[in-house]
């Protein structure tokens, strides 16, 4: 008996994970074995793998996956980059410093949906402030949101706005722990500060960067709050993502069938990418 007794303390927690994780995902993919319009007041009917087959024959999912994969590597490739070289800047002793990390936590602690609304009036054609501050420069305004061109970048740096600051603290608070030896070395050396971040200090927060970027991809490949409230997929459909067009799938269509398969598709996705970097990862560890 006591040697089973590790089983026993685990049994709760396994059977919460069960409950939240492992039957949700049965039933969905379940479900996306199944036509199930719900506004008609069918029963599911099974189809087998017939969702997935019309799914890759729709040009909108296509469309979808491009704008999910735009704006994700876009969002991820940004963030990372400003905000491992904003900790690095900041991984130095001066006068305001946690005051400094203190005013990067409020972007994060604000919620998508107001952080979207704001920029969503700081892009307006007409009164937002920054068609108002480049005109002032002497350049003509641009349809921020309304232009085919310019909504992904768009909802791209009001993302990075909110988000970068995420990466920031997590590579900051690694820098703040590395150990000083290699760095008194390399001083004695006389190496030069670029070639201690790329040969010492990047090598050494590796680590550390892999999994912020892990924790921004799963986020930023199912986004779905700040695109729906600053475009709901526009204009037509040059910024409706994977999870948005599930959601106009299930709840607009009212196909529950193509839905639970699409999300099944998502699913694989973030598991896929998160795989890769979790490869990363590793690889860093081990060099």
């Amino acid at each position: 008996m006591r040697r089973n007794e590790k089983y026993w303390f685990t049994l709760p927690a396994l059977t919460v994970i069960g409950i939240i994780v492992v039957f949700p995902l049965t039933y969905n993919i379940y479900m996306g074995l199944h036509s199930w319009f719900v506004a008609g007041g069918a029963s599911p009917r099974w189809v087998g793998l017939n969702n997935y087959v019309k799914i890759m024959k729709d040009p909108r999912f296509w469309n979808s996956m491009r704008v999910t994969f735009l704006f994700s590597i876009g969002a991820l490739v940004l963030e990372t980059l400003l905000g491992t070289s904003l900790a690095l800047f900041l991984n130095r002793e001066f006068r305001g410093k946690n005051l400094v990390k203190l005013l990067f936590l409020f972007p994060i602690a604000s919620t998508p949906v107001a952080v979207s609304l704001i920029w969503g009036m700081m892009y307006n054609y007409d009164l937002g402030i920054i068609n108002i501050a480049i005109q002032a420069l002497g350049f003509e305004p641009q349809l921020w949101l309304a232009s085919p061109k310019m909504v992904i970048p768009s909802l791209i740096f009001a993302d990075a706005w909110q988000w970068t600051p995420l990466i920031l603290l997590i590579v900051l608070a690694n820098l703040e722990s590395l150990p000083t030896d290699p760095f008194e070395s390399a001083k004695v050396d006389g190496a030069h500060i670029f070639q201690v971040i790329r040969y010492i200090t990047l090598p050494m927060i590796q680590p550390a960067i892999v999994a912020a970027a892990m924790i921004r991809s799963i986020d930023a490949i199912k986004t779905f709050d700040m695109i729906y409230v600053m475009t709901q997929g526009g204009p037509d459909i040059a910024s409706e993502n994977l999870n948005l067009y599930i959601f106009q799938t299930g709840f607009s269509y009212f196909r529950m069938g193509a839905a639970s398969s699409l999300a099944i598709i998502l699913f694989t996705i973030v598991l896929a990418v998160n795989v890769l970097l979790a490869i990363t990862r590793k690889s860093g560890d081990l060099s």
